[in-house]
């Protein structure tokens, strides 16, 4: 996206404020440090004789604020929403979501971000970055003794209750040394910015650190709106500490720089699956599940279509006890079956080690001072806010006197076997329930932390809402910082981070709890680093090992997109077809209406017990119109294309962003105008069919996409046997039960499959108004030309199933075998009828029904094909468990 235009879109005025007048009718709440101005903030408007409409050189506001500002000129309020307007778009269209409730049936949320990023001066920047470092190597160096030699807690540095006690330490892990010596990759470290101006520790994060993607997003979204002030205010990079990080992982695993690595992620379920999908394209990695993987002989394998490929390194986004259902949580589906022993046999780095997750604890961060005067004899640079762990008991009687004062926090939160509760400000509690607070701190010290409550600093935001005036509104905000590996010993800093802020009725930042984010810009007064991710050469050696793998499950999910993609389009022609004849002015025939019902029910649009199109037309409109947009009992348009989005978000790295965007448009546009239609409680049959409609004009964008935009690997070659095997399965089914329900002999029955097959031009255009079987039977079987016609469909399935990996590229496979070769196939022959099906009543009789015998049995022989070869593909390339050493491929 090109920078928006520096010039006003209209002039300022009434209704139409400056960005020097919203600057100048700004301000935080009182108490609150003031990001804009660089100060705590009074809650005071400065006076009429102290603003100026000179935003650059305004006393009130900082320096870089002013800077940033100046790079606006003239805009007004109308340029900051039409910015705004554009950074939706964006976001929608790039895809961005954040899965707040986890839920296969919720909805996806938008990735919510701010206008305006978070500025941070070069020299706050520099102490946060040392403080940052400092604490990354004292957290390593935690790890490196609690899962050795136990030092600290022999001497009394760390309680046992908050080690041993945690959920998140692993036994099993102890006395396991990973390759290259390395146990953290990546940490995260959550800051406050107090009313003192400085910067405070409030929590970090080891198991899983989210974030890294979406500040990716982030900052491309917002430089791009902000192109000058991006450039001129010297913002720090990341590429090149991205590029470290990578560049790390591949010197510490077991192969070197020749390693193969890739991001394990709970799935597409998870509520930052869009980010595991993003790293895992920028950064080059293979995108797996658990499932996609398997432990032999103490060796990580990635189950492919051609084998099993070593993986070198895992860079982790499920949590450590998920990791091996052998030895942590033998409930678990989100990882690998002996992926600990392989850790322990140093034939895998990943990143972070499992057992990290104790350190996550907010009890732990009051002790960290004391070990690092211990172990570095030193003291902390970037402090913590002040933390007591109750369950020491000098502790809790400081803490139990300030709990008005603090946050009750649980001390080991998501645990089980713990008391795990959501964090409290003592000071929004009443009289009431801080006594009741009280009372449970005394009954079970050990189970909470108190820490300090400082108020979060506030950053300018942009209010767009439709509803409320726009202008410049102050919102509590939480920095996030990652530290990342950069080599054996030493770490990098991110040059930025993920802003949290909080919304309007709420101090804590979350987005779970409607929060929104904001890219946060790290200034430099030194040059700044324009270091790229890509290597500048690469072998090829290097280019064999990088070339794309397609993982069994991916293979699945793609062959899954293929078959949901066919399905979703045969529903839609056929629910078309069915209403405009049950709508039609000339009222149809006994046949086509008994063809019609009979495929109707096959497909599952209507269910088996609603009465036919004869017995009750409009009863049965009914109901078929009332499944299109319904995921529920028949499976019609709706369920497939809700299917159809399922498998693609398993395999979203794969698709562009135009395809991906195309595919949720299409579900969100149908399900929208179901919805509202079922909520008036009208909906005619032209509503149902201009819906009907746009679905297939969305359809045929996806199809587009599926076709001219991704890469012809086994992967697509799978997407598309897929959507061949449906259409050769349902082509053959439609004629052969119209042959055998005679509808063809109707003139309605006649264009209907026309129509169906998606023919009707093409037939008109070679046989003018001919109602010939002879020449149906040549376009829709016999025609190779014809892209929905029996034998192409069969004859491009068979080449496709022939180069599928595995196969012999000098013969056909015993896959591709399974499919009738339509190379045997003659026109004359499938219109002959069988001479002892016809009696002498019959041939005498002008009315006679030919029995296309052999046609039909084509046409069965087809469809008996597409249910096996699925099947076998299925057994051949979904699943490795009957593997044989042998199979074990290398990249």
């Amino acid at each position: 996206m090109k920078p928006a235009k520096s010039s006003p879109t209209q002039e300022a005025g009434p209704g139409n404020p400056s960005l020097a007048d919203l600057v100048a009718g700004y301000k935080s709440a009182k108490g609150h440090f003031d990001e804009l101005a660089g100060v705590v903030s009074n809650g005071a408007l400065p006076g009429p004789e102290d603003t100026t409409q000179n935003i650059a050189t305004s006393p009130f506001i900082t320096r870089d604020w002013g800077d940033f500002f100046a790079t606006l000129g003239d805009d007004t309020a109308a340029d900051m929403n039409q910015r705004s307007v554009a950074l939706a778009r964006q976001i929608r269209d790039n895809g961005i979501t954040y899965n707040v409730y986890a839920d296969e049936n919720g909805p996806q949320r938008p990735w919510s971000l701010d206008l305006f990023p978070l500025l941070v001066d070069a020299a706050s920047w520099q102490h946060i970055e040392a403080g940052v470092l400092q604490r990354v190597r004292l957290l390593e160096r935690v790890m490196a003794d609690v899962y050795g030699p136990q030092e600290l807690l022999a001497s009394g540095f760390l309680p046992p209750a908050l080690v041993h006690g945690h959920p998140g330490y692993l036994r099993a892990m102890h006395g396991i040394r990973p390759v290259g010596g390395r146990y953290l990759h990546i940490a995260a470290f959550d800051m406050a910015h107090g009313p003192d101006g400085n910067w405070w520790v409030v929590g970090q994060r080891t198991q899983a650190p989210s974030g890294l993607g979406y500040l990716l997003e982030n900052r491309l979204a917002i430089s791009a709106q902000f192109g000058t002030a991006f450039d001129s205010l010297r913002v720090q990079r990341l590429a090149s500490t991205y590029r470290a990080l990578m560049d790390s992982l591949r010197t510490l695993s077991p192969m070197g720089m020749d390693a193969h690595l890739a991001l394990l992620t709970p799935g597409p379920y998870n509520e930052t699956y869009f980010e595991h999908a993003y790293l895992a394209r920028y950064l080059g990695l293979t995108l797996v599940e658990g499932s996609d993987l398997l432990v032999r002989d103490e060796r990580l394998y990635l189950k492919t279509l051609k084998g099993l490929v070593p993986v070198h390194g895992l860079l982790k986004r499920v949590d450590d006890q998920y990791m091996d259902p052998l030895e942590l949580r033998a409930d678990s589906t989100l990882g690998v079956p002996g992926l600990l022993q392989a850790i322990r046999a140093g034939n895998v780095l990943v990143a972070n080690t499992p057992g990290s997750a104790f350190l996550e604890s907010a009890a732990l961060l009051g002790f960290l001072p004391a070990l690092s005067r211990h172990l570095f004899d030193e003291e902390l640079r970037l402090p913590a806010l002040p933390t007591w762990w109750c369950g020491e008991s000098s502790a809790m009687f400081d803490a139990m006197v300030r709990l008005q004062e603090c946050a009750i926090k649980p001390t080991y939160p998501g645990s089980s076997s713990h008391a795990s509760f959501d964090a409290v400000l003592g000071a929004r509690q009443t009289p009431q329930s801080l006594n009741e607070w009280a009372g449970r701190v005394a009954r079970h010290p050990e189970e909470h932390t108190v820490q300090a409550y400082t108020p979060l600093s506030q950053m300018p935001t942009w209010q767009a809402e439709p509803d409320k005036q726009p202008g410049l509104v102050p919102r509590s905000v939480m920095l996030r910082v990652f530290a990342v590996s950069d080599g054996e010993q030493g770490w990098r800093v991110l040059p930025g981070g993920l802003a949290r802020v909080a919304s309007s009725s709420q101090e804590i930042t979350s987005m779970q709890h409607g929060g929104s984010s904001a890219d946060v810009w790290a200034l430099t007064t030194g040059e700044v680093d324009h270091a790229t991710l890509l290597h500048p050469h690469l072998t090829p050696e290097s280019l064999m090992q990088r070339k794309r793998l397609v993982t069994s499950r991916a293979a699945e999910n793609l062959f899954w997109l293929g078959r949901y993609t066919e399905r979703t389009e045969n529903a839609l022609r056929l629910a078309r077809l069915t209403l405009e004849c049950l709508h039609g002015e000339d009222p149809s025939g006994v046949p086509l209406l008994t063809w019609l019902g009979q495929m109707a029910v096959a497909n599952t649009l209507v269910l088996p017990g609603v009465p036919t199109p004869l017995q009750a037309p409009r009863v049965f409109e009914r109901a078929l119109i009332d499944s299109l947009g319904s995921t529920r009992n028949a499976t019609s348009v709706g369920f497939y294309l809700r299917a159809l989005k399922m498998a693609a978000s398993s395999v979203r790295e794969r698709l562009s962003q135009e395809h991906w965007r195309i595919i949720t448009r299409a579900e969100e546009v149908l399900f929208a105008r179901f919805a509202e239609h079922r909520q008036r409680g009208d909906f005619p049959v032209q509503q149902a069919l201009q819906i009907l409609k746009d679905t297939s004009d969305h359809m045929a964008a996806i199809t587009g996409a599926q076709t001219d935009r991704m890469t012809r690997d086994d992967g697509w070659r799978l997407l598309s046997i897929g959507r061949h095997i449906e259409r050769l399965g349902f082509l053959s089914t439609a004629l052969n039960q119209a042959l055998a329900c005679k509808s063809l002999e109707t003139d309605s029955g006649f264009d209907a499959m026309l129509e169906l097959f998606d023919n009707a031009i093409t037939f008109h255009a070679e046989f003018q108004q001919s109602r010939d079987m002879a020449a149906m039977i040549d376009l829709l079987v016999i025609d190779r030309d014809n892209p929905r016609s029996v034998s192409w469909v069969a004859h491009t399935l068979r080449g496709r199933l022939a180069k599928l990996a595995g196969s012999d590229a000098n013969q056909l496979s015993p896959l591709a075998l399974k499919v009738p070769n339509p190379n045997a196939w003659g026109l004359a022959q499938l219109c002959e009828v069988a001479p002892d099906l016809v009696t002498p009543a019959m041939a005498g009789t002008s009315g006679a029904t030919p029995q296309y015998e052999l046609l039909r049995s084509v046409l069965q022989q087809c469809s008996n094909a597409a249910y096996e070869v699925s099947e076998d593909i299925s057994a051949t390339y979904f699943t490795h468990a009957g593997l044989s050493n042998h199979s074990v491929g290398f990249l």
